[in-house]
């Protein structure tokens, strides 16, 4: 990738596109930490550094924006919310599956669906963190109510701050598109690529800062979860550009005097071709009543009750985070890749594949071949949610809790995800250009 990176780099168009990306990400690192007027920053750290776990997840993925209480708190966590649910939507609504297949007007639309939904989804995490924050409006509200003077109203204040966050969240959508228009890569996942490396860079370096000023015999403990993450990493880009591969054969066809087809392709099935999404929606439903009822009702007690049973590292918790994972990644298997269309279009382009009969028995087979990727895609993200956050455990020290943090498994995919995905659109704009020169 780096040599890619440095490839690009000597081509003026493409080199032109990266240095307005870099600016962006420039423009939103700085948003990132400059702290919103009249909210106690550390009320936000107190929150985001709890166990909870999604929480952590949303901190991270803000590159610390969430923990810092800054402009651009929110990030980019309302549009992936409405992301998500405009997907789930489309599946569910008739109306939405013909819109997204309708072409590139059809995309539109839901794109501006997308939009609407992320201003909602700010104003309601706005008001929930305002809310959350309040406390009783005494000595426990962490909302500086005299912050714009003494005698101001008590609404003045939270008010205020809520339109700032969701101008902030509205503001990074706008950047993640600006980004996404240069034509590499999607910018909101350059976003949260750069806000989950920022955190954990921020916490590998404090790690060491750590270990070196107080205990060096901690160095240890870091240097086997660095080679324990570099063995992670590893094991995640292998199965991300794993793939099965099935042959397809298109029968010879004469047309006037010329003979068309009969070549061979193949139909590429991703081994993980889900990513991460399975593991985002697991988390957050294990761990949404726990962060409720601590943000709303801390000393009730089902919010000790859950924490005791099914908080962040309790046996039921990854039970239940695993069961979800493969329910999830199931799920959106029907949804990314259906076997009746795949088999229709090539029985309609005089495609088969070889040894099976066109029609249902294609259809059927490419149901088999679906479903047992799916199941290994699904043991593989139970697994590496699992077995990488029990070993870090084991080595968990002083200096090294704040590593499991910033390194989660989730954004590890994430990153991991983004950067290959990345890397392809570079080289694709790369390959672009020399065709280009080629024609001219």
């Amino acid at each position: 990738m780096f040599k890619t990176l440095v490839n690009a780099f000597k081509q003026k168009d493409i080199r032109k596109k990266l240095l307005i990306i870099l600016g962006i990400i420039l423009v939103y690192r700085i948003g990132c930490w400059i702290p919103i007027p009249g909210l106690e920053a550390g009320a936000f750290s107190s929150i985001a550094g709890n166990e909870t776990g999604f929480l952590d997840l949303l901190s991270s993925v803000s590159g610390g924006a969430l923990a810092n209480g800054s402009l651009l708190a929110l990030g980019v966590v309302p549009y992936i919310s409405a992301s998500i649910i405009m997907q789930l939507l489309t599946v569910a609504i008739p109306a939405l599956e013909r819109l997204s297949k309708s072409g590139e007007d059809g995309r539109k639309k839901i794109a501006l669906y997308t939009r609407i939904a992320a201003l909602v989804f700010s104003i309601m995490q706005a008001v929930a963190i305002v809310v959350a924050f309040y406390g009783d409006g005494g000595d426990n509200c962490v909302i500086n109510l005299d912050a714009f003077g003494a005698g101001t109203p008590v609404w003045i204040v939270p008010t205020i701050i809520c339109l700032i966050l969701v101008a902030g969240g509205m503001f990074t959508l706008w950047l993640g598109e600006k980004i996404t228009d240069q034509g590499i890569g999607n910018g909101v996942s350059l976003l949260i690529f750069v806000g989950i490396l920022s955190s954990a860079g921020s916490a590998l370096l404090n790690a060491f800062q750590g270990v070196f000023s107080s205990d060096i015999d901690q160095l240890w403990n870091i240097l086997i979860f660095v080679a324990i993450l570099i063995v992670v990493f590893a094991l995640m880009v292998f199965i991300d550009s794993s793939e099965r591969k099935i042959p397809v054969q298109y029968a010879k066809q004469v047309k006037g005097r010329k003979m068309y087809g009969g070549q061979s392709t193949m139909i590429p099935i991703k081994v993980n071709s889900n990513g991460v999404l399975p593991i985002i929606f697991a988390t957050a439903l294990v761990t949404f009543p726990q962060l409720l009822t601590q943000m709303f009702w801390p000393e009730s007690a089902f919010y000790a009750w859950w924490s005791n049973w099914l908080g962040t590292g309790t046996p039921l918790y990854f039970v239940f985070n695993a069961i979800f994972i493969f329910f999830f990644s199931y799920f959106y298997a029907q949804i990314s890749f259906n076997p009746e269309d795949v088999s229709r279009n090539l029985q309609q382009n005089g495609g088969f594949i070889p040894g099976i009969r066109a029609g249902r028995p294609t259809t059927d087979y490419l149901k088999k071949i679906n479903s047992r990727i799916t199941l290994f895609g699904a043991t593989y993200l139970a697994v590496i949610f699992i077995v990488p956050t029990l070993i870090f455990s084991l080595v968990q020290g002083p200096n090294t809790t704040s590593l499991m943090t910033a390194f989660s498994v989730t954004g590890m995919l994430i990153v991991v995800s983004v950067a290959l995905e990345f890397d392809k659109q570079l080289d694709a704009q790369m390959l672009m250009k020399n065709y280009r020169g080629f024609l001219k």
